[in-house]
């Protein structure tokens, strides 16, 4: 017998489990809005998994595993779903929510197009697997160590860098407009990803480092990350670039723009002030306005 489907608002689960992104997916034009919605939440179950730092090594990498095989057949994602919900250390209620309302998100997931679901699914594949690869190399207690800056920038690939590689191919789906630009977009998509996540493991590093993150390798000096973070960003701002360039639609440029935009201003803000430091609320909205301020008067995003 079919199981009757809840009713579930995936715009609510984003806001509960998101801060950046639930500022800029509403931006994005349908149908690339839902199906981002959708993969969004999918990566942070993974994320949720990888950062349970009270939940034994073994476990965690199980979960990330099971979720794979969830992926390609749900069998029993009811009572997966439940047990997730009750035993997986949460940090936040909106990711205990997220666990419970997954058979939910993956009918979700399984009515998008059959391009976007072998997208969605081949890209958040890859990212769970390369999250439990790095989470067996945790010791008992889950501590993670990262070498040095090139185990960094493979860390941030596996968690970021493959995001703005789906993000990409979502983009391109049914826009022949972005085909003369696909080629320069799939080469800066890695970093796109990758500096925005530099600049939340630069902020976050001081708490990451209570629970057992040391993302920052201990032989690297925090400017040369600095420097990274930058490099990336300007590549991050090339990306966005292009898309406008290529005549994408507003919500496009405008859902790409804005992470960048907060990006490079909390780094400036970590700079000045030290890890830890957020943008106010006031300074976020002041963001966002001059962001629609410059594409109204047709001038570049970023």
């Amino acid at each position: 017998m079919e199981r009757e489907s809840r009713a579930v608002d995936l715009e609510q689960l984003l806001i509960a489990t998101s801060r950046t992104f639930a500022l800029a997916i509403p931006l994005l034009p349908e149908p690339t809005r839902r199906e981002v919605t959708i993969s969004y939440l999918l990566f942070r179950v993974a994320d949720t998994f990888e950062d349970a730092a009270s939940w034994p090594r073994g476990l965690r990498i199980e979960a990330l595993e099971r979720f794979g095989r969830l992926l390609q057949e749900p069998y029993e994602i009811e009572e997966v779903s439940r047990r997730w919900a009750e035993e997986v250390p949460c940090e936040q209620p909106g990711y205990r929510d997220l666990l419970a309302a997954l058979p939910e998100v993956f009918d979700a997931f399984f009515a998008l197009s059959p391009e976007a679901v072998h997208l969605i699914r081949e890209h958040t594949l890859r990212t769970a697997r390369g999250m439990a690869a790095f989470v067996g190399r945790m010791t008992e207690e889950g501590e993670l160590r990262l070498r040095d800056v090139a185990d960094l920038k493979a860390y941030c690939y596996i968690v970021a860098g493959i995001v703005g590689e789906l993000l990409t191919e979502l983009f391109l789906v049914g826009r022949p407009e972005l085909e003369p630009a696909a080629p320069r977009l799939r080469e800066r998509a890695r970093a796109f990803g990758e500096g925005l996540q530099l600049v939340n493991i630069l902020k976050d590093s001081a708490s990451d480092a209570t629970e057992g993150r040391r993302y920052l390798p201990d032989c690297v000096d925090r400017a040369e990350v600095v420097a990274l973070a930058r490099r990336d960003l300007s590549s991050a701002g090339e990306y966005v670039l292009t898309l406008q360039a290529a005549g994408a639609e507003r919500g496009l440029v405008a859902f790409t723009a804005l992470p960048v935009q907060l990006a490079h201003a909390t780094l400036d803000r970590l700079e000045e002030a030290g890890p830890g430091s957020k943008l106010t609320r006031p300074e976020v909205y002041a963001i966002v306005q001059r962001l629609n301020q410059a594409l109204d008067g047709d001038q570049p995003a970023v």
